[in-house]
């Protein structure tokens, strides 16, 4: 233990050691196109990307656990293999997961136990918006959205061949994955092919814990948490004078532990078949035309120890979408859009607590941008019609259907204050029909060891909400702050009824879904100070605050008061990061919660950029938990925090090589 005591302290000395004769880093906004479709140098939306070195050296086993350093994003952490992104304390159904701006059809929003069907080691960037987003994407984005891109439809001509690969060693679950992406093509300025393939692949153990009491057994890992996945795909383009046309197919396939359960194990496939394409010209009234459209066929079976399964989830699901970019009208310029889905989902078997059902949702949405007295103002609307059936069964009543019309309404102005500090401001409206879950739920959930049991009366979830944010960017260092709050007229939320019901014996508590008044509101900060050339201090801190405000209650799963401080610096190839993560208490919880300890951890990754002729490489290895403090998820449901702890004291290393 003595020498991890010391590690800070040498950490720190090693980082400083690499200062001499480096370049400072860029601190620039980051280009985000995620709600941004008109690609205007300012964004009113708080954002954040990762792609990159960056994104390479976060990324983690599934999508949650990518982004949960980032400002205001958490984590549901249904064990190391099933981690949805929480986003300013919502989840489930109002955060957005896209892929490549389309739907990503999966479970993972019925249930925290369900993994979101997207492999983050094949995918070239994730951005993400924090705040109300139904303006391009519906009012189930009243969270945020989570936008994962990958090249798996070229966009750009390339003449010859480029690519990666990848491979990744260690870690708290003992990982071995590795990836391969190739992308080629041939043509001249205008016209030409381009193609794509990429296949990759995941072996990891049970997740290493420090030592914890779990059931009255004391553990040093987390059971059933073991993981195998595979996938790949292949897509191609034809590129024209002023755009392209492209398709692709992938398959993703993934087999890991319920932690929940001793010997449950979720199968898992999702087959995907997109296209996509644009056209642009400068010369006439209709200045682009973008549009995608995909098919997924989604499908998990909850397979018992014996080999019984006992449940399979299917989801088939149709996602299209057109935009519509119009020429300039004095200052004014936009766009109009269509996006229409469907989604076909059923669940057999004897864990079925939601109905077979289907939803249509088709939105129109109009986005203006203009600046006028120095400001840059967006504003735009979107309304939709959204059908949820229910073909009802013996527990779920008769074949039910809900209609319902949401409409939603965003302002939001970018004013620059000097070269230096500007100030932002949003305000919108939203409206999000409920999920099919809400609706008709109405049996036993493992996941959440309770029996669920969804409205068929519920209306139309309406919220308001304001974001303020002031941006300071110098030369190499920047500050970030925004300060938001939401109000809920019928904040649809799971609450407790003090029923309860008997499930082989053992006694479930009852949960509804129910319409609240509920207010969240929170603060989010960021900070880079590049103290020397080589040398940079960074710096995070995020608290989100919400109620029941009927009874005063705290909403479930929110993550307690979070601060960062790191030190980072580079030296021509190396570069290093010291990084300390603290959480504080949780103790705002809801009924038959309990509260969360706080912790802090210790974070050290190095660096390295390799070249051979025109072949480069980044080499990184990186310590975890260099304290082996032991530390529990706030926003995980409270069944599966005491199973599953966060990762203990860890090493991984990792190659990319890229051509």
């Amino acid at each position: 233990m003595r020498s991890f005591a010391l590690a800070p302290l040498a950490a720190a000395c090693l980082l400083v050691s690499l200062s001499a004769q480096a370049e400072p880093a860029e601190s620039l906004d980051k280009v985000v196109v995620t709600g941004n479709p008109l690609k205007s140098q300012v964004l009113a939306q708080p954002s954040d990307s990762l792609g990159g070195d960056q994104l390479v050296l976060t990324r983690a086993a599934n999508l949650g656990d990518t982004l949960q350093g980032l400002p205001g994003v958490a984590a549901t952490n249904f064990g190391p293999n099933a981690s949805r992104p929480s986003i300013r304390g919502l989840d489930g159904d109002r955060v957005r997961i896209l892929n490549n701006s389309g739907a990503s059809v999966d479970a993972s929003n019925l249930s925290f136990d369900h993994g979101v069907a997207i492999d983050p080691l094949v995918i070239d960037k994730v951005e993400v918006l924090r705040g109300a987003a139904a303006l391009l994407y519906g009012g189930n984005a009243v969270g945020g959205v989570v936008n994962t891109l990958d090249n798996r439809i070229p966009r750009t001509l390339i003449n010859g061949l480029s690519g990666a690969a990848e491979v990744r060693l260690g870690g708290a679950s003992r990982d071995k994955s590795g990836a391969v992406v190739l992308d080629g093509g041939s043509g001249q300025a205008h016209s030409g092919l381009g193609w794509h393939v990429d296949l990759a692949g995941r072996d990891a153990g049970d997740q290493i814990a420090p030592r914890f009491d779990s059931e009255g057994e004391s553990r040093t890992s987390v059971r059933n948490s073991a993981a195998r996945s595979h996938g790949g795909a292949v897509g191609g383009s034809v590129f024209f004078q002023g755009g392209y046309a492209g398709v692709s197919v992938d398959d993703f396939h993934t087999n890991y532990g319920t932690t929940a359960e001793e010997d449950v194990t979720i199968r898992m496939q999702r087959q995907r078949i997109a296209t996509a394409g644009e056209w642009a010209t400068a010369d006439s009234p209709v200045h682009r035309v973008s549009w995608q459209l995909s098919r997924n066929r989604y499908e998990h079976q909850e397979v018992e120890g014996t080999g019984e399964v006992g449940t399979t989830f299917k989801s088939t699901g149709t996602d299209g979408r057109v935009e519509i970019e119009h020429a300039a009208v004095g200052p004014v310029k936009g766009l109009i859009g269509l996006q229409t889905e469907s989604l076909d989902f059923s669940a057999l078997g004897e864990e079925a607590f939601v109905p077979s059902t289907r939803t249509r949702n088709t939105g129109v949405f109009l986005l203006e941008q203009a600046k006028l007295g120095g400001v840059d103002w967006s504003a735009g609307a979107r309304t939709e019609s959204v059908t949820v059936d229910s073909e009802g069964g013996e527990r779920f009543g008769a074949a039910a259907s809900r209609r319902f019309k949401p409409v939603s309404l965003a302002l939001s102005g970018v004013y620059p204050l000097n070269s230096a500090w500007s100030l932002s401001a949003n305000l919108n409206r939203t409206q999000r029909a409920p999920a099919y879950y809400e609706l008709f739920a109405n049996g036993l959930h493992v996941a959440s060891a309770a029996y669920e049991r969804g409205d068929a009366n519920l209306g139309l979830e309406r919220s308001k909400g304001a974001d303020i944010g002031l941006k300071w960017e110098g030369d190499g260092s920047h500050v970030h702050v925004n300060v938001y709050e939401t109000r809920f007229a019928n904040y649809i939320a799971l609450q407790a009824t003090g029923e309860t019901a008997d499930n082989d014996g053992e006694t479930v508590p009852v949960y509804a879904f129910q319409a609240v008044p509920a207010r969240l509101r929170g603060v989010e900060l960021e900070g880079r100070w590049q103290v020397h050339p080589a040398i940079a201090l960074l710096s995070q801190l995020d608290a989100v605050r919400g109620d029941n405000r009927a009874t005063g209650e705290p909403l479930p799963r929110l993550a307690p008061l979070r601060a960062m401080l790191g030190l980072e610096a580079r030296q021509g190839d190396w570069s290093g990061k010291l990084e300390w993560r603290g959480a504080a208490r949780q103790t705002r919880v809801a009924e038959f919660d309990t509260p969360t300890p706080g912790y802090g951890l210790l974070r050290l990754s190095v660096a390295r950029q390799l070249r051979w002729g025109q072949t480069d490489a980044l080499w990184y290895l990186k310590l975890d938990n260099l304290g082996n403090k032991l530390a529990y998820n706030a926003t995980a449901v409270p069944t599966i925090r005491d199973l599953a702890p966060q990762p203990g004291r860890s090493a991984s290393t990792g190659l990319q090589l890229r051509f």
